[in-house]
């Protein structure tokens, strides 16, 4: 039954069809040959439960926020604030980058709208002072990951919908790996320009920084709305989607003016065209669970990978590394509908805290986007930087050491996702 499951998949996605295509396929023909009472319309009622979730609702509202923002002069104003203040350290612009992204990633959930919002302003200026192209596009690729753990990450809500856990729990608990893999970033961006002898910004002066401070107010107000309003409990995950819309649209349009009225509607229309992408993964997703839920995949997978009684460490490290190894070869959003149904009941029984696996299957989901040979990231800059595939790569390995090195932290030290959580 893997074996007909597997092979269908393999040879449809071998012949070019589009990932949605044998996650819909497979477990079709599954029901048809093994489960033949099995009515084929339960797939359909499967994929429309699957995209009638509330919380759903949050992905489309999130991405246009973004892509208003990538529009308008969020993304610069965010950049002259932390550059004003960490600009003139050693590796200064660096831990700019590292921390433009965190920030950015905070606002827009998508590691692929911070490529494009934070990649193409600091680019310049990194090689402006001397860091080489293959550091300067690694840097910005691999610290972009942050935006799918930290509030309002997509890929966080795509767990939410595959399990039912809270997505104000898991948005919390995405914080700290954030913050971790900023400090990882941050210090190797200080040892590497020592070592390389990359010149000091300009300090800027404190009425400069003043200046730049108040420019930023209003973008700094996005994380504030988000992760404040949903922790205060004035509003939902949701319910803080269609204010980062409103709020975008009012800063960027009325206060800003760097976007005019009759550029909505083609914004509009590119988020369309992205949820509607993830709409339908998400509906074959549900289906696919639905039926190797039934058929007990993941039980079998359990006795056949892990043994009989797994620790609950044990299946983390095998969680790590599915997904680390799924995510360099598919879209992170795939993997995730794909192997969390198999993996979650098996940690269910193993006494792994959901909270904790998702950040931790969110984590290797970040990890993988940015990595060889097929991380959606490397695609991304690849175009918006207009690099080869290979000059887009030279420079990635110190990252993913550090992020594998995050990986293992987090796995091992469970505090370091869950200690946000036991404080609210």
């Amino acid at each position: 039954m893997v074996a007909t499951l597997l092979t269908i998949m393999v040879v449809l996605l071998a012949l070019g069809f589009p990932m949605m295509i044998p996650m819909i396929v497979a477990p079709l023909v599954l029901m048809v040959i093994f489960f033949p009472n099995l009515d084929p319309m339960l797939l359909v009622q499967q994929m429309m439960q699957g995209i009638s979730s509330y919380s759903l609702l949050a992905v489309p509202l999130f991405i246009f926020a973004a892509d208003i923002m990538t529009s308008g002069n969020t993304s610069k104003r965010l950049l002259d604030f932390v550059g004003a203040f960490v600009g003139h350290l050693r590796g200064g612009y660096a831990i700019t980058t590292a921390a433009a992204c965190t920030l950015f990633g905070s606002i827009s959930g998508s590691t692929q709208a911070t490529v494009v919002a934070v990649g193409k302003p600091m680019r310049q200026r990194l090689l402006s002072v001397g860091y080489k192209d293959s550091n300067a596009i690694a840097l910005i690729i691999n610290a972009s990951d942050v935006a799918l753990l930290i509030p309002p990450s997509i890929g966080m809500i795509i767990y939410a919908l595959a399990t039912g856990e809270s997505l104000s729990e898991l948005f919390i608990a995405g914080i700290g790996p954030g913050v971790l893999i900023f400090l990882f970033f941050a210090i190797y961006s200080w040892i590497y320009a020592k070592i390389y002898n990359i010149p000091l910004a300009e300090k800027l002066r404190w009425g400069e920084r003043l200046n730049v401070t108040k420019k930023a107010l209003l973008p700094l107000g996005f994380p504030v709305i988000i992760i404040g309003g949903i922790y205060t409990g004035y509003f939902t995950p949701t319910e803080a989607a269609g204010i980062s819309v409103l709020y975008a649209l009012i800063i960027e349009v009325l206060i800003f003016r760097s976007i005019k009225y009759n550029e909505i509607p083609k914004i509009a229309l590119s988020t369309g065209l992205v949820t509607s992408a993830v709409f339908i993964l998400v509906a074959a997703g549900q289906a696919f669970s639905y039926v190797i839920q039934f058929a007990r995949i993941p039980r079998m997978f359990s006795e056949a990978v892990l043994g009989g009684e797994p620790t609950a460490l044990t299946v983390l490290l095998i969680v790590a590394i599915f997904f680390f190894i799924g995510c360099m070869f598919v879209d992170p959003i795939v993997v995730i509908l794909i192997l969390t149904p198999i993996f979650y009941p098996v940690a269910m029984d193993a006494g792994v805290d959901p909270i904790h696996l998702g950040t931790v299957i969110v984590l290797q989901a970040a990890l993988g986007s940015a990595t060889p040979p097929f991380g959606v990231d490397i695609f991304t800059a690849s175009a918006v930087f207009n690099k080869s595939y290979l000059d887009v790569i030279r420079g990635t390995p110190p990252y993913i050491v550090m992020l594998l090195i995050a990986s293992i932290l987090v796995i091992l030290f469970e505090e370091i996702s869950l200690f946000y959580r036991y404080l609210m």
